[in-house]
């Protein structure tokens, strides 16, 4: 292949993944993976490697996990002799010594359409904002949050049913299709960057876990938003009998005049918000398994003209 490039690879979940395959499909010298360190998990609370670890050991590439990219870290990088660094959903800020040492720079897989949702989590955020499409930026780093020029950009949908763990899939894999395409460019010289736009600027600050609970104050239309945007994590939520059920799908419906946020407005779980009503269409109690509404309601009754009740804060 024209300009085999040695790289590293800098990623942590399961985002980055198909982009790393991508890498080694494409030919490229993949010197070392670089991830966050191995985090407890499962009911042992046993270290467990990153996604992004786990893959590059199956592909038989060094991985590294320093907890920060500290001055001996960032030489141990340098002596690599890199073209160049692709960072996908790595974790940790890339200092200046590791911005300039690869020789074409580092080059970063954003999950958005920037200058739109820079920051932590643009794939939830497009969502729940209502954006009708979102997409992928291959950028060239700089010192800043997601402010380096653009290399490549495309764009995809939001349809109305679209999850974040459909959106993170589906950009995972455009990113990784992308990013050959980008550093071939880069290589021959046919890609130049362009400078982010100066306007349409937004943040995507990290998801929080409370952010989960459904405020029946808020309109109906951005629950709905708020239960895909939220699935897989932190999902969507009320309290009920002392139990928090989770809510996995959702429809808006017709309101009920008068109908106070948080009432149950009849036998199939539709239930009055701020403005409009939503109908709770697949649940989850504690310890059970998912279920549609009108067999959920067998086993856990929620009779029309009960309350929901608000979160204390939203």
């Amino acid at each position: 292949m024209p300009h085999k490039l040695r790289l590293a690879f800098m990623g942590t979940p399961d985002f980055a993944v198909p982009s790393l395959r991508a890498l080694v499909a494409a030919g490229h010298d993949l010197a070392a993976v670089y991830c966050q360190p191995p985090r407890p998990a499962g009911r042992g609370h046993r270290p467990q490697p990153s996604p992004a670890q786990q893959a590059a050991e199956a592909l038989g590439i060094p991985a590294r996990w320093p907890a920060r990219l500290d001055a001996a870290a960032a030489a141990e990088l340098a002596a690599l002799g890199l073209d160049a660094a692709v960072v996908a959903a790595y974790g940790l800020i890339l200092p200046k010594s590791v911005l300039a040492a690869p020789r074409l720079g580092c080059l970063n897989i954003h999950a958005s359409l920037l200058p739109r949702w820079r920051g932590a989590a643009p794939i939830q955020r497009a969502i729940l904002a209502g954006d009708a499409e979102t997409g992928i930026t291959i950028m060239q780093m700089d010192e800043g949050l997601d402010t380096g020029p653009m290399l490549l950009q495309q764009a995809l949908p939001i349809g109305p049913a679209t999850s974040a763990g459909d959106l993170h899939d589906a950009l995972a894999a455009l990113g990784a299709r992308l990013i050959v395409a980008a550093l071939a460019d880069v290589a021959e010289g046919r890609l130049a960057p362009r400078p982010q736009p100066g306007e349409g600027v937004t943040y995507a600050k990290k998801l929080r876990r409370e952010e989960g609970a459904l405020d029946w104050r808020r309109d109906a239309v951005f629950l709905e938003r708020a239960v895909r945007a939220f699935d897989p994590w932190p999902g969507t939520w009320f309290e009920h009998a002392g139990e928090r059920i989770k809510v996995l799908a959702a429809a808006l419906v017709a309101p009920a005049p008068g109908a106070a946020p948080g009432t149950v407005l009849d036998g199939e779980l539709a239930v009055a918000c701020g403005q409009g009503a939503l109908r709770l269409a697949r649940l989850q109690r504690p310890g059970r398994a998912p279920q549609e509404a009108l067999a959920f309601l067998r086993g856990h009754a929620i009779p029309a003209g009960t309350m929901l009740p608000c979160p204390a804060t939203s």
